[in-house]
């Protein structure tokens, strides 16, 4: 499995290529924005008919790296859904699915601003978490130190590596994942909202087969092959 250890807060977190975050000591698999159902709510808001194949893609991914990780429990950082209406219009086949992967797990869903309240299914629904040294929430906070959010889907391109691709953002307080799921759009990591949150000196993990570590503000051509802090 390829990832990168990141030290964080007195914690070592490994980003894996898919974009989630796996934290050995808590046995605990870190996803953000999902967004299960989007194709649905778009039929159901716009009559846009998306081939409806996202969630499915989605819980393969997850499904994959639960495989790859054995995590005993999963912590969602919101927007799982695409909205609370999205959560009842799944495809009987991908909630049974998403089931499945629940069931014999510690799964925690926090709440996203697409997604604010229960959503019927197992697992413990909270506004906000924290466990250890780390705080779990759906959007950053100005002044939080240990965060993990997700909400803003960063990008980031760098000559050479494919194209624009989802990120990690990180400093010394806080990490700001990518979004996890399936044809969810992105805003551009050099965004002022990005910039202000982050600062620097900060870093970003590009996903791909192999997560790239660079520099961020990232320099072209930096942190090639570099897997670890």
């Amino acid at each position: 499995m390829n990832t990168i250890e990141i030290p964080f807060q007195g914690e070592t977190l490994c980003a894996l290529g898919s974009g989630a975050l796996f934290w050995p000591a808590r046995d605990l698999l870190i996803v953000s924005d999902l967004h299960l159902g989007k194709s649905e709510r778009i039929a159901r808001r716009r009559g846009t008919m998306l081939p409806p194949y996202e969630t499915r893609a989605t819980l393969e991914r997850l499904a994959a790296d639960l495989a790859a990780t054995g995590a005993g429990g999963v912590l969602c950082l919101g927007d799982s859904f695409d909205d609370l209406d999205a959560a009842q219009g799944l495809d009987p086949e991908d909630r049974a699915q998403l089931v499945s992967l629940i069931e014999g797990r510690a799964w925690h869903w926090v709440e996203g601003n697409h997604d604010p309240g229960p959503a019927g299914l197992p697992g413990e629904h909270h506004a906000e978490m924290i466990m250890g040294p780390l705080t779990f929430r759906h959007i950053a906070e100005a002044g939080a130190q240990g965060e993990l959010s997700g909400h803003y889907h960063p990008k980031l391109g760098l000559p050479g590596c494919g194209g624009t691709k989802p990120c990690l953002l990180l400093n010394a307080a806080r990490m700001i994942l990518p979004a996890y799921g399936a044809y969810t759009g992105g805003m551009p990591a050099t965004a002022p909202e990005l910039r202000a949150l982050i600062g620097s000196p900060a870093f970003a993990v590009l996903t791909g087969t192999k997560p790239l570590l660079v520099p961020y503000p990232a320099r072209a051509g930096a942190g090639r092959g570099r897997r670890r802090f």
